[in-house]
This record gives C-alpha cells, structure tokens and sequence, in this order.
C-alpha cells in the first residue's frame, strides 16, 4: 500500500452497553463510572476503547505503532457514534520499512470532538 502525507483515512463506530462491560472484564478497569449507568441510563465508554477505534485503520495500513500520545476531550458513551478521522503527517522511506506519523481526531455523532492525538510508527516493506 502506497501513502503520503496528507492522506486521510476514517472510521467509525457505535459502542454498545456489552462491549464497554466486555472491555471492562477484559482489562480489569470497573470503575464505577464504567458500570453504573448516569442520569441518561448510559455507560461510559473506557478511554482506551475509544481509542480503539483508530486501531481499525491502523490495521489496514499495517501500521506497528512506537508512540501513541491521547488528549481526552469529553466523555464517550453507550449509544454514541465515535468517528477518527487520521490524517498522514509524515512518510519517511528507510531500506526495509516506512517510518509513519500521523494525527486523529475523532468526534461523536454532533460533530464534537472527544479525543486528539498523534501516533508515530512503522509500515514494514
């Protein structure tokens, strides 16, 4: 796969009740604000399994991440619509792989900005 700077890449997706319960068994993280729900009967989604929604991209890029650094910006829950938006910010050629940046935005269903960050990595040849 060929990519250069300035390319964009998105994907999104719904978090559901079972999965930000899923998530909490899987890493141990229960802490309340992850199990009891809030005045609108939802749950809040764990910071990492937002994130997770760009590792999508990342995967079909092949990408093997060195750093990911995240700014959480509000809350995430049940119900809502998580889009990243990753943008390309440098393809450095070396002899056997690709040294990548990149920086993500990713929104809820009203446009607003939850989450910012920067990720830099490798594409192996």
């Amino acid at each position: 796969m060929s990519i250069a700077v300035g390319d964009v890449f998105t994907w999104q997706r719904t978090f559901t009740d079972e999965e930000i319960l899923q998530f909490g068994e899987l890493t141990g993280d229960k802490g309340n604000h992850h199990i009891q729900r809030d005045d609108k009967g939802r749950l809040m989604a764990h910071g990492l399994l937002t994130a997770s929604v760009g590792t999508k991209i990342g995967g079909d890029l092949n990408y093997i991440a060195r750093e990911m650094v995240f700014e959480y910006v509000r809350p995430v829950f049940s119900g809502d619509t998580i889009t990243c938006e990753l943008t390309i910010t440098k393809v450095d050629k070396r002899e056997t792989f690709v040294e990548v940046a990149m920086k993500c935005v990713y929104t809820n269903q009203h446009g607003k900005e939850v989450l910012i960050g920067s990720s830099y990595g490798i594409i192996r040849d």
